[in-house]
């Protein structure tokens, strides 16, 4: 929960690295560094900026995709649940985590029958 703080505060007026005592890592393809202490990090190039009256929304390119190998499955790709993630809305913290479906599972097609009347077996 110690990331929250960068949250809230601007950088313009306080060293969010020193207040928080967080660490900086050097990035592969971006100039400003990485948070240490971070499991996973976005490197992006900004593409565009939208002011949207008291801030601004980023529109980027994701260049590389950085996260510890504790969050990697064994098929190499990056596994969420493994991450422990917490969502703001309206002043409280939520904690996430459960698997809802995957992507396509609204819209599957139905099982077909196959000529001896039996059900087929897809793997989604």
């Amino acid at each position: 929960m110690r990331l929250i703080g960068v949250g809230v505060k601007t950088g313009a007026k306080v060293d969010k690295f020193k207040e928080m005592n967080l660490h900086k890592e050097k990035a592969n393809f971006v100039e400003c560094p990485l948070i240490k202490e971070s499991p996973a990090s976005i490197e992006c190039r900004v593409k565009e900026i939208k002011e949207l009256g008291s801030h601004n929304m980023f529109f980027g390119e994701v260049l590389a995709i950085n996260a510890d190998k504790q969050y990697i499955d064994e098929k190499g790709s990056f596994d969420i649940s493994k991450c422990d993630l917490i969502a703001y809305s309206n002043g409280n913290y939520y904690k996430l985590g459960k698997k809802l479906g995957k992507f396509g599972f609204s819209v599957k097609k139905k099982k077909k029958q196959n000529q001896n009347n039996r059900k087929t077996k897809r793997k989604y």
